[in-house]
């Protein structure tokens, strides 16, 4: 899921905005083997009804990382079932209902029961939406059939980080990598979702007007071919800086419902946002989150 944020009025700045959720990789993307550590989350409420699906990192062995209005509790959604197989929902039939081969949406993967939502509420606030949300694993991932593919984590991006990139470099040397599950076409006539794992590159266009202003990143599809970079169901995929596998925000909003354009991810490059991370982490876990510098 991702949230498509259509703008009501614009005057002397936004005077009103209207939300709906994030999704999948399109354009310039390919299958994306490199971000193993990048899954395909699905949610369900207490019955065990699925409600929807985003994507994330784990961070530490029990720490998913995501986006708030993932785990935002007005979804319905008070469990979690993640996949780390790049082909994680190849296979599965929407009209059927038959699961992909990995078990999604159903079984298989790595459960949940523990969802943190760092304050997201329909864009409350915006442009600090606080869209940074955490599924903590009910196992550690070594305890799982994917502890193999884990032999490290990706790092965050220590405070200012990206304050201090633009500042230093240029936004227009500034490339990032996404990743994420979310659907690849998206128009009023055809919907295109592989439900596996892609990868495309972004540019930074701007962390200073009125929809980023310090708490978002604009950035838009590398190279410019007038298709955008993320879609639905891309929702909580990372933003890592530059080839590295260092995120500095997750996967928030677009401005347009065909995902065509800009996107918009929510910082976590900022002391307030590392700290709720971490003070929501299991206590032997919060050694294991590496943050660094860029």
């Amino acid at each position: 899921m991702r949230r498509t944020l259509a703008l009501i009025a614009l005057a002397a700045g936004i005077s009103a905005l209207g939300a709906s959720p994030a999704g999948a990789i399109t354009g310039n993307y390919q299958q994306d083997f490199a971000h193993s550590y990048v899954g395909l989350v699905a949610f369900y409420d207490a019955a065990g009804n699925f409600t929807h699906r985003c994507s994330g990192s784990l961070i530490a062995p029990s720490v998913f990382l995501t986006a708030g209005h993932c785990t935002d509790a007005t979804t319905g959604a008070t469990q979690a079932r993640i996949w780390f197989e790049q082909d994680a929902g190849v296979g599965y039939d929407p009209a059927t209902g038959t699961p992909a081969p990995s078990g999604y949406p159903d079984s298989g993967g790595v459960t949940s029961h523990t969802l943190y939502n760092y304050g997201f509420a329909n864009f409350a606030g915006f442009p600090d939406t606080h869209d940074v949300g955490l599924v903590i694993l009910d196992q550690p991932i070594g305890q799982s059939n994917y502890a193999a593919q884990f032999t490290s984590f990706p790092a965050l991006a220590s405070a200012g980080s990206l304050d201090g990139l633009a500042k230093k470099r240029g936004q227009q040397d500034v490339t990032f990598t996404v990743s994420g599950y979310g659907l690849s076409l998206l128009n009023p006539v055809k919907l295109v979702s592989f439900r596996e794992r892609l990868t495309a590159t972004e540019k930074l266009n701007n962390l200073r007007n009125s929809l980023t202003d310090g708490f978002n990143v604009q950035t838009s599809a590398s190279p410019g071919n007038g298709r955008g970079g993320t879609c639905s169901g891309d929702s909580g995929g990372p933003l890592l800086y530059s080839s590295t596998d260092v995120i500095v925000a997750v996967n928030s909003f677009g401005l347009n419902s065909n995902c065509r354009g800009n996107d918009f991810m929510y910082r976590v490059d900022r002391q307030v946002v590392l700290d709720w991370i971490l003070a929501h982490a299991p206590a032997g876990e919060r050694g294991l989150i590496r943050v660094v510098s860029l």
